[in-house]
C-alpha cells in the first residue's frame, strides 16, 4: 500500500491529538446536534457589479475594496431602522440578508405577521425601503427574477407568480398533476421545476403527470388507528410518470406547451433559456437512458426546431446541467459532456452546430461557474488530484488554461463581476475552514478569514490516506482512522465504513478528510475505521463508474476486498474481528460484503439498504441495471433477498419506516427470506422518519450502532 503524504505538493495527511485534558465525543456530538463542533462559517459575496464584496461583522454588514486596510460599515442596525421608520416598516432585530443588484441598491425577504414573505427593495442613498411583492404563508419553491423582480412560488399542485399588488395563478391542476416542481425523482441535475427567461417576460415550467403511476403506501402509526399515506413511486420496469415543458409568456397571457412528441416517458433535462428569450431548449434522454438529444424549440409556438447536438453511450448518458450561453451571445453556449471519457467543456454553436473541446485530460470538470467579459469560463476540476477541488479559468478562442486556486484543498470560489479578484472558500485536512482573497494581478492571496478547528480539544485520532490498486490497475484511496489512544503493540477490531456507489466521494482533501465527526465517535471508542473509494464511486470517470453498470455490488465488493487483504496484512489489525457499516447504497454493500464473505466479515451494520434493485425507483434504478426485463441475470446477481441462506454471523438491519427512496419493503423481503431459511438476524426500526434518522434520534442510531459493534465485534 502506498501512503499518501498531504502538504502542498502531495497527497496525505496525518493529525495527533493527545488524550490528556481533552474532551471525549458523544453521540450528540456525531449526530451534527452540536454545531460548536463544526467549523465557524463567515459569508463574503461581491456586491454586484463592482469589485467590492460584502460580509457581516458582529451584525454589521460590512463593505471592503480589495487593497483596502480595514473595511467599512454599509449598514448597521441603527441606520436599518431608520429606513425602516421612513419608509413606515416596523423595526427590525438584525440587518436583513440583502442582496445587492448594484452597489447603492439591493433586495430582501422579510416574513410578515400574518405568516407570509414580502420581498423589499433597499436604497442606500434614498435610505428608503419599499414593498415590491407578497407571497402567502404557505407558498413554496420561491424562484425570483431580478428583471422584472416577479416571484415565482407553488401552493400544493398549482404554480403562482407573485407580481406587485397581483397574485397571478398559472395552473389549476387535479391531483397527482404538479407544476412548478422537481421531476424525474431529482435525477439528471434536476433541483426545481422553475425556469425564467432572461428578461423576466416568461416563465418555464415542468408539468408532472403521476396519475397513471403505482401508489406505494407508507405508514403513518402517530394516528390511533394507523393510516396509509401512498407516494408515488415507480419502480423498475413499471409505468413511469409523463413530464411536458410549459412556457408562460405575461405579455401575451398565452400558456404554451413544448411539442416534445413521444415517446411521453422520456426524460425533460437541462432547461437552458437563449439569451433572446425566444428559445428554449431541453435535454431529452430517452428512458433507456442511452440516449440525449438537446433540442431547441420556439417558446413562443412550442415548435420543435432543431436538434443542436446528439449525445449517445452504450451504457449511460447523464446531464449534469443546464447549458449556459456565453453573456451577450444568443448563438454560443457551454456544456459539460464525457465525450471523451471524462467530463469536459465544450462550446457549441445553434447556428452552424459545431461543437469544440474547450480543455482535455484524465480529470473530471466537477463544476462550471460563470463567464467573465474577456472571453474566459471558469470551472472547478479534480486534474491535481481526485482528492482535491481546484478552481480554473480557460479561453474560449484559445484554449489558454489558468490555475487559480493553489492551496491543497477542496475550493469553491467566486470571480468579481471584472474577473481581477476571487473570492477563495476552502478547507483541506489541515484548514477547518477559510477563506482567502485571490489578486490576479501578482497573483497574490489575502487570507480574510481562517476557523478554528472546533476538534482540536477533542480526543480525535491520526487519519492516514493512502492508495491500493484495484483488479483493473486503477488506483482506490483509503482513509484509515487510528484511536487517539492508539497503542501499535496491540491488536484492534476494525469497522469498515462503506458507501461505493455513484454521486458520492467518502474520502476528501478537506477537514477530517471527509470523515465527519461520526467516524472519529467510531475510533474513540476503540475501532480502526477504515473507507475505500471503491469503483463506481464519483468523479473519476467513465470506466472508474460504469463498471457497476448492469451488476451493481460486484466490482464494488472486489475493491473493498483489496481494502480487507490490506487490512489483514497490518500488524494492529485484528484480522478476526472485522466489520461493515453502510447507509443506503452503502447499506447495500455492507450486506453484500456480510453475505458473500462471511469467512472475512464478522459483524455488519446496514441501514436503508437496498436488497432487491426491482423495488428501486426507475430514473436511478434503470440507469445503472436497466430494467428487469432486460437484465433477469443482472438482477438475479444483486438481489439479496434470494441469498439468506448464506448468512452467517451477526448481521443488523436498520430502516425508516416512511423511507420513500429505499421503501421499508426491501428489508422486509430479507427478514421474511431469513425465516423461511431459519437465519437469525437482528433488525431495528425509526418510525416516522424519512431515508436517514436526524434530529435529536441520530444520538440513538449512533449508539444503537456501536454497542452492536462493541457486543460483537
Amino acid at each position: 500500500m502506498k501512503k499518501l503524504i498531504l502538504t502542498a505538493f502531495a497527497m496525505m495527511f496525518v493529525f495527533t491529538s493527545f488524550a490528556q485534558e481533552k474532551k471525549m465525543l458523544t453521540p450528540e456530538n456525531a449526530s451534527y446536534n452540536n454545531r460548536s463542533l463544526y467549523p465557524k462559517s463567515k459569508s463574503y459575496k461581491w456586491m454586484a457589479g463592482t469589485d467590492k464584496f460584502v460580509f457581516t461583522e458582529d451584525g454589521v454588514l460590512m463593505v471592503q475594496s480589495p487593497g483596502a486596510k480595514s473595511a467599512n460599515t454599509l449598514l448597521n442596525l441603527d441606520q436599518v431602522n431608520i429606513m425602516a421608520k421612513n419608509s413606515g416598516y416596523v423595526e427590525f432585530k438584525r440587518v436583513p440578508n440583502i442582496t445587492w443588484t448594484n452597489e447603492n441598491v439591493g433586495y430582501f425577504y422579510k416574513s410578515e405577521e400574518d405568516g407570509s414573505v414580502s420581498l423589499n427593495s433597499l436604497s442606500l442613498s434614498a435610505k428608503s425601503m419599499k414593498k415590491i411583492t407578497t407571497v402567502p404563508a404557505d407558498a413554496e419553491n420561491h424562484t425570483i427574477t431580478e428583471a422584472t423582480m416577479r416571484v415565482a412560488y407553488t401552493i400544493g399542485n398549482d404554480l403562482y407568480v407573485a407580481d406587485g399588488t397581483k397574485q397571478l395563478r398559472l395552473t389549476n391542476n387535479p391531483e397527482h398533476v404538479i407544476a412548478g416542481q422537481s421531476v424525474h425523482r431529482n435525477e439528471f441535475a434536476i433541483d426545481g421545476g422553475i425556469f425564467w427567461s432572461p428578461d423576466g417576460s416568461k416563465i418555464a415550467y415542468y408539468l408532472m403527470d403521476e396519475s397513471m403511476v403505482t401508489d406505494y403506501p407508507l405508514v403513518d402509526i402517530t394516528a390511533r388507528v394507523a393510516t396509509a399515506t401512498p407516494i408515488k413511486y415507480p419502480m423498475a420496469g413499471m409505468t413511469s410518470h409523463i413530464v411536458k415543458l410549459h412556457v408562460y409568456d405575461f405579455n401575451t397571457g398565452k400558456d404554451i406547451v413544448m411539442k416534445t412528441g413521444e415517446p411521453e416517458d422520456h426524460y425533460l433535462t437541462a432547461i437552458t433559456w437563449n439569451n433572446d428569450n425566444q428559445h428554449v431548449y431541453i435535454g431529452e434522454l430517452n428512458r433507456g437512458q442511452n440516449s440525449l438529444d438537446f433540442n431547441e424549440y420556439d417558446a413562443l409556438t412550442g415548435k420543435f426546431t432543431k436538434t443542436i447536438f446528439h449525445d449517445e453511450d452504450e451504457q449511460y448518458v447523464e446531464p449534469v446541467g443546464p447549458a449556459h450561453f456565453l453573456p451577450g451571445s444568443t448563438t454560443e453556449f457551454v456544456w459539460l459532456a464525457q465525450r471523451d471519457g471524462y467530463y469536459h467543456i465544450w462550446l457549441h454553436n445553434t447556428k452552424t452546430l459545431n461543437a469544440k473541446q474547450i480543455e482535455k485530460g484524465d480529470y473530471v470538470v466537477t463544476s462550471f461557474d460563470g463567464f467573465d467579459g474577456n472571453g474566459n469560463a471558469y470551472y472547478t476540476s479534480t486534474e491535481v488530484s481526485p482528492l482535491q477541488r481546484h478552481f480554473y479559468k480557460v479561453n474560449l478562442k484559445n484554449g489558454k488554461k489558468t490555475q487559480i486556486t493553489k492551496v491543497h484543498g477542496t475550493h469553491s470560489v467566486l470571480p468579481s463581476k471584472s474577473g481581477n479578484f476571487y473570492l477563495d472558500f476552502y478547507s483541506s485536512t489541515d484548514v477547518a475552514r477559510a477563506v482567502d482573497l485571490h489578486y490576479v494581478k501578482g497573483d497574490f492571496t489575502e487570507n480574510l478569514y481562517t476557523a478554528a478547528d472546533p476538534l482540536k480539544e477533542c480526543n480525535i485520532g491520526t487519519v492516514e490516506l493512502g492508495e491500493l490498486k484495484a483488479e483493473d490497475g486503477q488506483t482506490l484511496y483509503t482513509r484509515l482512522i487510528k484511536p487517539y489512544n492508539f497503542d501499535p503493540n496491540k491488536k484492534y477490531p476494525v469497522i469498515i465504513y462503506v458507501y461505493g456507489g455513484p454521486h458520492a466521494q467518502m474520502i476528501t482533501d478537506e477537514w477530517t478528510a471527509g470523515a465527519g465527526i461520526y467516524l472519529h465517535y467510531l475510533s474513540q471508542e476503540g475501532f480502526i475505521v477504515f473507507t475505500l473509494d471503491n469503483r463506481g464511486s464519483a468523479d473519476r470517470g467513465e470506466a472508474f463508474e460504469q463498471v457497476i453498470h448492469r451488476q451493481c455490488g460486484q466490482c464494488e465488493m472486489r475493491d473493498q476486498m483489496v481494502g480487507v487483504k490490506y487490512l489483514k496484512s497490518l500488524p494492529f489489525v485484528d484480522a478476526e474481528r472485522i466489520g461493515t457499516d453502510g447507509w443506503s447504497y452503502g447499506g447495500f454493500m455492507s450486506t453484500s460484503l456480510k453475505i458473500n464473505y462471511p469467512e472475512s466479515i464478522k459483524v455488519s451494520v446496514a441501514g436503508g439498504p437496498v436488497i432487491d434493485w426491482k423495488y428501486y425507483e426507475i430514473m436511478y434504478g434503470e440507469r445503472y441495471m436497466d430494467t428487469p426485463e432486460e437484465n433477469p441475470e443482472g438482477y438475479e446477481l444483486t438481489c439479496l433477498e434470494n441469498k439468506t441462506d448464506k448468512l452467517q454471523g451477526k448481521l443488523l438491519i436498520i430502516h425508516c419506516t416512511t423511507d420513500p427512496t429505499v421503501v421499508w419493503q426491501h428489508s422486509l423481503s430479507f427478514v421474511e427470506n431469513c425465516i423461511h431459511n431459519g437465519k437469525q438476524l437482528d433488525y431495528f426500526v425509526y418510525p416516522g422518519h424519512d431515508h436517514n434518522v436526524y434530529g435529536m434520534d441520530r444520538a440513538h442510531l449512533i449508539t444503537k450502532i456501536t454497542e452492536y459493534f462493541k457486543a460483537n465485534l
